[in-house]
């Protein structure tokens, strides 16, 4: 069986893909460059995770440099990418935008490149909802047929770039894209710099947390578990040659930033002292996906509600610091 290659191993994201991969059989070749947006100890917790692994092998190597990915395609036989290696973060893009300019553009468009010449079968890639922008919510939820045309960030304008990036190569070339837009992804191993993670590593701590927007934003809260069975689904079910499809994954439970505060000093059986602050540039005030595109495909339907995933959250979290590797999260 070809191997597949994950883009990003050592991330949030990678990590629990290629170990659902590695559980039914596959292998994985793990790529990530692991710099230092935060910690890099939790990233190399991680990729030590997976190289316990006998079926899968970890490279450290900057995706947008392009040969070297290319040759790597190359050697490697692989037929299918999940490519989810990006410069993540909406404040962090303020000051350093020539990190997305690299990581998701570049790096987006060497992917891409390898693709074409590797002929692969199948190319999944990550987006985000932050192409949506900052707009109401409505009944239903955001729908990959909205405008995505006023991103107000530099992170959500890389994204959909690359969609559309994605959209020219699919009719181009001819191989099959799958691109998920991600809604507020949270959960064991995850990253520091999302708020549900600085706000716990405050609480234990003492300190007070900021809560940006005055605690009014919504965001659409999704366990990593269920992205990854989205993520997977979309895995096996690739769209017809030269087709390029988009496909939200999220909870379609949008819940309100002081109720996601209130569920996790619940699960920390602490409260929180707040500090409340305006909206932050790039921030957006709600999120909120309809998934019936990704349910009438795979029967995607989200499965761990939030109180359930931020106790699995902590749970971990607590079990991580036992185990004597500090993790040390930016402010949130």
């Amino acid at each position: 069986m070809d191997p597949i290659i994950v883009t990003g191993a050592a991330g949030f994201i990678g990590m629990h893909v290629a170990e659902r991969l590695l559980d039914r059989g596959e292998a994985v070749v793990g790529i990530d460059i692991f710099n230092s947006y935060y910690d890099p100890t939790l990233k190399a917790a991680r990729a030590a995770r997976l190289e316990s692994r006998p079926s899968f092998s970890m490279v450290r190597m900057d995706i947008a440099d392009h040969e070297s990915f290319l040759a790597l395609v190359k050697r490697s036989g692989v037929r299918r990418i999940v490519h989810l290696a990006a410069q993540a973060g909406v404040r962090y893009s303020i000051d350093n935008p020539f990190a997305y300019e690299h990581s998701n553009l570049a790096g987006h468009l060497s992917v891409l490149e390898a693709c074409r010449h590797a002929k692969i079968e199948h190319l999944v890639y990550a987006s985000s909802s932050s192409v949506y922008g900052d707009r109401p919510l409505t009944a239903s939820g955001f729908k990959e047929t909205d405008p995505v045309d006023a991103p107000v960030s530099l992170y959500a304008a890389t994204k959909r770039s690359c969609e559309l990036i994605s959209q020219s190569y699919a009719r181009l070339y001819g191989f099959p894209q799958s691109g998920l837009r991600f809604f507020t992804v949270y959960g064991p191993w995850g990253r520091p710099d999302m708020a549900y993670y600085g706000f716990t590593e405050k609480i234990l701590a003492g300190h007070p947390i900021e809560v940006y927007g005055d605690g009014k934003m919504s965001r659409d809260f999704t366990f990593i578990d269920d992205i990854v069975d989205g993520i997977i689904g979309i895995l096996d079910c690739p769209p017809l040659m030269g087709d390029h499809e988009i496909y939200n994954i999220g909870d379609s439970q949008p819940v309100s930033l002081m109720d996601m505060i209130a569920t996790l000093e619940l699960a920390l059986g602490r409260e929180a002292v707040k500090i409340f602050r305006p909206m932050q540039p790039g921030d957006v005030t709600a999120t909120y996906a309809d998934v019936s595109k990704l349910y009438s495909l795979i029967g995607y339907q989200p499965k761990v509600n939030l109180a359930t995933g931020l106790q699995r959250f902590v749970h971990w979290r607590l079990s991580f610091d036992a185990s004597s590797t500090k993790i040390k999260a930016p402010v949130v």
